[in-house]
C-alpha cells in the first residue's frame, strides 16, 4: 500500500510538471487583459470618441421615439392591413424598451452633458412605410456605430457599444421581414462613416434641447435617388409578382433590382441649413461630380456617373462579387450610395477617407 501510494503521487508530480495550469494558457497580445491595468473606464478617452458617442445616443434616441410614434400614429386595423398583428405590434413595442436601455448606456458613458430627446419630423403616412423607415434607419443606426467602433481610444465603450448595435442589427432584421424583404441577403454588414450617418438623420431632428450639445460631425448635401427601388407595395399590396407580404423568409425569384439597372441620381449644392432650428449646414470640399460609389458589405464600389448635367446624372447599377466567381454580389439589401469627385481606393477600415471627396449623399438604396 505504501509503494502504490508513492507511485500515485510520482505520477501526480509528473503530469503537473508536464501540463501548464490553464491560468498560463494565455496567448501574448491583446489590449485591456492584464489585471494589472486596472478596472475598465466606460467613458470617452478623446474627442474623437465623445462626439461618436454622442451621435449614436442621437440616433437612439430617435428610434426609441420612431417606434413608439409608429405605433400611437396607426390604428390596430392598419397594422391588421398590412398584416402585422397584435404580436408583431408588440415586438416593436419591446423594441422600443430596448432603446431605453441603449439611450441609458450611452448617457451613463458621456455623462452629464449627455444629449437629451428631441423632436422629429418623420416621412411616413402609412403603415408600410413606417416599417420601410425603420428598416432603413436602424440600418444606417448600426452601420454608423460599425464604422466608427475600431477607430475609438476607449475599448472599454466599443466592447459595451457592440452589446447594444448588435441588438440593433437584429431590429433591423425583423423590420425587412415586416416588409417582406429577405432578412439578411448580404455576407457582411457594411460600416460608414460617422459624417454619412449623420447626414441621413439630420433632416428628421426638428428641435432639440438648448443644453443639447453640437454634433461636430459633417453633414454633406442631400443626393435623391429618384427612381430607387422600393419594397413599399401599391393599392393592390403586390407588384410584378412581387409579393411584399410579412414573412419570416421569402425567396424571391424577381429582385428589386438587378446589375445593369440605369440609376438616376440628383442632388443638392453645399449651403443650405438644415436639421434641429437649422442649426446646421450642408458642405462639402469635392470637386466636380464624376463616380457614384456604392458601400455594401466589405466593399467601396466606383461607377461613372454619365448624362452629367448640372446636378442630375445616372449611373449603372454594378455587377462585381465580394470575393470573385460563385460568391455574392456587392449589391444587395439595403446600403449606400454617394456622389464623388474621385475613384478613392479605400476599405471597410479607412472608408472615412473618402469624406473630403463626397459631392453629396449618402441615399439609402433598396436593392433587396
Amino acid at each position: 500500500m505504501h509503494s502504490s501510494f508513492i507511485f500515485g503521487f510520482f505520477l501526480f508530480v509528473v503530469s503537473t510538471l508536464a501540463w501548464p495550469t490553464p491560468s498560463l494558457l494565455i496567448p501574448e497580445g491583446g489590449v485591456g487583459t492584464n489585471a494589472s491595468a486596472g478596472p475598465p473606464s466606460y467613458t470617452a478617452f478623446s474627442d474623437f470618441d465623445w462626439q461618436s458617442l454622442n451621435l449614436a445616443l442621437n440616433q437612439e434616441w430617435i428610434e426609441l421615439d420612431l417606434f413608439h410614434h409608429g405605433l400611437a400614429q396607426f390604428s390596430p386595423e392598419e397594422f391588421e392591413a398590412a398584416g402585422l398583428n397584435a404580436q408583431d405590434r408588440y415586438l416593436i413595442q419591446f423594441m422600443a424598451e430596448q432603446e431605453v436601455g441603449h439611450a441609458q448606456l450611452i448617457s451613463d458613458m458621456l455623462g452629464p452633458y449627455a444629449a437629451k430627446p428631441c423632436n422629429y419630423t418623420y416621412p411616413f403616412t402609412t403603415v408600410r412605410e413606417f416599417v420601410d423607415f425603420c428598416q432603413k434607419l436602424t440600418r444606417w443606426g448600426e452601420a454608423g456605430v460599425y464604422g466608427f467602433l475600431p477607430h475609438l481610444d476607449s475599448r472599454a465603450a466599443a466592447g459595451l457599444l457592440i452589446q447594444s448595435i448588435t441588438t440593433e442589427a437584429r431590429q433591423q432584421m425583423i423590420f425587412r421581414q415586416f416588409e417582406g424583404l429577405f432578412p439578411m441577403p448580404i455576407w457582411f454588414l457594411p460600416g460608414v462613416p460617422q459624417a454619412f450617418a449623420w447626414t441621413l438623420l439630420s433632416p428628421y431632428l426638428s428641435s432639440c434641447p438648448a443644453e443639447n450639445p453640437n454634433i461636430k460631425w459633417q453633414i454633406f448635401p442631400t443626393l435623391n435617388i429618384t427612381n430607387n427601388p422600393s419594397a413599399i407595395p401599391y393599392s393592390n399590396s403586390s407588384r410584378a409578382g412581387y409579393d411584399t407580404s410579412p414573412a419570416i423568409t421569402q425567396n424571391r425569384t424577381t429582385p428589386l433590382s438587378t446589375s445593369g439597372r440605369e440609376v438616376f441620381l440628383s442632388w443638392e449644392l453645399p449651403g443650405r441649413l438644415t436639421s434641429y432650428n437649422n442649426s446646421y449646414i450642408t458642405s462639402s470640399s469635392a470637386g466636380p461630380p464624376k463616380f457614384a460609389v456604392w458601400i455594401s458589405q466589405l466593399n467601396a464600389t466606383y461607377t461613372p456617373l454619365e448624362n452629367i448635367n448640372g446636378t442630375t446624372a445616372s449611373t449603372m447599377q454594378p455587377g462585381e462579387l465580394i470575393f470573385g466567381p460563385n460568391t455574392a454580389p456587392v449589391v444587395n439589401g439595403t446600403m449606400f450610395v454617394a456622389i464623388t469627385d474621385s475613384d478613392l481606393y479605400v476599405t471597410s477600415y479607412n472608408l472615412s477617407e473618402i469624406n473630403s471627396h463626397v459631392v453629396a449623399g449618402p441615399a439609402m438604396y433598396q436593392a433587396g
